[in-house]
């Protein structure tokens, strides 16, 4: 069965309200509807409404949050609910990206709460899941992969599951030029595949994977056309217009 291709924008710590309110008309005047794939923007928290503002009328493209606390309020000074991401007009939400991970020392625990409370208030997640260099140098990479998914997918019911977005970023290749072949990504693919299968059985298919990781408009198709490679979670690249616009209709 053919997955409907995701293609993700991560704008990071970048785009303040006005640049990305500006950002968001260039993008609406330069990308057509795109009937065929799934498109998603993840803007800062300050910028989700002015982003939503600008694309009101543009249903296919998504706006997500980049991060959620997992409470849905409280005494948790600067963080945001999913409730809240939800008002300023996310749809989706990035959990477990890598600098959550290394960065903030975020738990696999952790992003299980977040996907449960995703999932209770009507937000998609995308589940975020790869090794470091050293990781894979010591043949760890499948083992980390795995543990980092199951820690959140063994809370979940099989429906929320087959709602699940997954996104394979290898730590050593975000943000430092080094990309994942099209083998490499395919063969990770094909282990976060295999362990969804245990779960769903032949549903599994359904479930789209993403890479991420120094993705840009020239190796954006070759990883596309690779074997169980359902999307892709672009970060730097997505940041000009016309490369995004080149990436989400590669």
């Amino acid at each position: 069965m053919l997955r409907t291709p995701v293609i993700a924008a991560n704008w990071k710590m970048h785009l303040g309200p006005q640049r990305a309110r500006t950002f968001a008309a260039e993008l609406a005047a330069a990308l057509p509807p795109q009937g065929n794939r799934t498109v998603l923007l993840f803007p800062s928290a300050v910028s989700l409404a002015a982003v939503g503002g600008v694309l009101y009328d543009r249903p296919d493209l998504m706006l997500g949050a980049q991060n959620i606390h997992f409470e849905d309020e409280g005494a948790y000074t600067g963080e945001l609910s999913a409730p809240m991401a939800k008002e300023a007009g996310a749809r989706a939400v990035l959990v477990g990206h890598s600098e959550r991970r290394h960065v903030f020392g975020e738990t696999d625990g952790a992003q299980a709460k977040k996907v449960a409370a995703a999932f209770r208030h009507g937000l998609k997640p995308v589940l975020c899941v790869g090794e470091t260099i050293a990781e894979r140098e010591a043949g760890r990479a499948d083992d980390v992969v795995l543990r980092q998914l199951t820690t959140v997918t063994e809370g979940l019911d099989d429906a929320q599951l087959h709602e699940l977005t997954i996104a394979y970023e290898p730590v050593w290749a975000i943000g430092t030029g080094r990309t994942a072949t099209p083998r490499d990504a395919s063969a990770m693919h094909a282990v976060i595949r295999e362990a969804i299968h245990r779960r769903l059985g032949d549903a599994a298919v359904q479930v789209p994977i993403l890479y991420g990781g120094s993705v840009k408009p020239d190796n954006a198709a070759d990883l596309l056309r690779a074997e169980n490679v359902d999307g892709l979670l672009v970060g730097g690249a997505s940041l000009d217009v016309t490369n995004w616009v080149r990436i989400a209709t590669a």
